[in-house]
């Protein structure tokens, strides 16, 4: 997805996402005063925990994606501290940009430090798209959990069903596709089929078990310590809920963040957080506070973390707003192989602009 440049673009994308935050703070706004109380409160040690536990669940999710570039790419493969970098900066984009935005900046991270050929933006976002299918395994894992030993509202059972079947049919597709790996559309496709091709490429990962098998382990310990950071945040703001309320809030907070509709979610992620706590005995407030708090430590392990490495790749965040959409990223690859000397001095120019 790009980001509209013109005003009057940007404004029809803002003023509707301000709206429904302002209509859902409305409807279910919490008394603010109890809010800014619940932060007096709050246990430091177990905030430095709960981001020690972010940082570790970065690092096993970019050890899975390194898994998929291995088996998806040809070499010369990336290192891990190249791919680390680029998923850095994804976490970043992501955090502050709205429309998975980050997802394109791993992919242009990572294709600026190779030769570029054809396909290689087309692989690399498949390799992306097989990463993020990876998500369901422990997403799996956690909900059977969470159904079995949480206190789950009716209004939750809904979102956590549609949650699983997407899921299944992001999977089945990726294993269809890798199945189908050799078939090629890509000559006068439009542009549904390129989107299409460019999601089965970088899908090798799914023809081999054995690394397909050590992907699924490491997203899973990323998940693992993901909930473990819910629960010490919990511990930071008073809360002492058992460990299922954790994987009950981890659950619905992805839920919430499935459709990125504004940057973060802001609110409605705060809201998903509060309401099913208050079953565990949490007032709304203090709920709304931890909502507020948890995804505050999460966005600063993410920006703090895409800060560094987008100075080290010589990122601008200007840059970041500027990444092709999925199609063109497709196309870009073939142009350039074919003159790739008329591109180096747009590039270099580009590079000299700053943030």
């Amino acid at each position: 997805m790009r980001v509209p440049r013109t005003t009057w673009a940007r404004l029809a994308l803002i003023v509707p996402a301000f709206a429904l935050i302002v209509v859902l703070l409305a409807w279910r706004a919490p008394q603010w005063n109890l809010v800014a109380d619940a932060f007096q409160l709050v246990t430091w040690r177990w905030v430095v925990a709960a981001i020690g536990l972010n940082l570790l669940s970065v690092v096993a999710r970019a050890a899975a994606w390194n898994q998929v570039i291995e088996q998806g790419m040809p070499p010369p493969r990336p290192r891990f501290r190249t791919v680390f970098s680029a998923f850095g900066v994804g976490l970043f984009a992501n955090a502050v940009l709205p429309g998975r935005i980050g997802e394109l900046a791993r992919v242009a991270v990572l294709t600026r430090r190779r030769q570029r050929g054809r396909g290689a933006w087309a692989t690399l976002v498949g390799t992306v798209f097989a990463h993020r299918v990876f998500d369901l395994f422990p997403m799996l894992l956690l909900i059977g959990y969470v159904l079995a030993t949480a206190k789950i509202p009716h209004w939750a059972l809904t979102s956590l069903m549609i949650f699983v079947a997407v899921g299944f049919g992001l999977f089945a597709f990726a294993l269809a596709g890798a199945r189908r790996h050799h078939r090629s559309v890509l000559e006068g496709a439009g542009r549904l089929r390129r989107l299409v091709t460019m999601a089965r490429q970088g899908l090798g990962v799914m023809r081999a078990p054995v690394p397909a098998a050590v992907a699924a382990l490491l997203q899973c310990l990323g998940w693992s310590c993901q909930l473990l950071a819910v629960w010490a945040t919990m511990r930071a703001f008073d809360i002492h809920a058992p460990l299922p309320a954790a994987g009950l809030v981890l659950v619905l907070m992805n839920v919430a963040m499935l459709f990125p509709l504004w940057p973060g979610n802001v609110g409605l992620v705060q809201a998903a957080v509060a309401l099913p706590l208050v079953s565990y005995g949490v007032a709304y407030a203090k709920g709304f506070a931890f909502g507020i708090g948890l995804q505050a430590i999460e966005m600063s392990v993410g920006v703090g973390v895409g800060l560094l490495f987008l100075a080290r790749e010589g990122l601008s965040f200007a840059m970041l707003r500027r990444m092709p959409g999925a199609d063109q990223a497709e196309v870009a690859p073939a142009a350039e192989e074919a003159d790739p000397a008329r591109l180096e001095e747009p590039a270099r120019e580009r590079a000299r602009i700053s943030g």
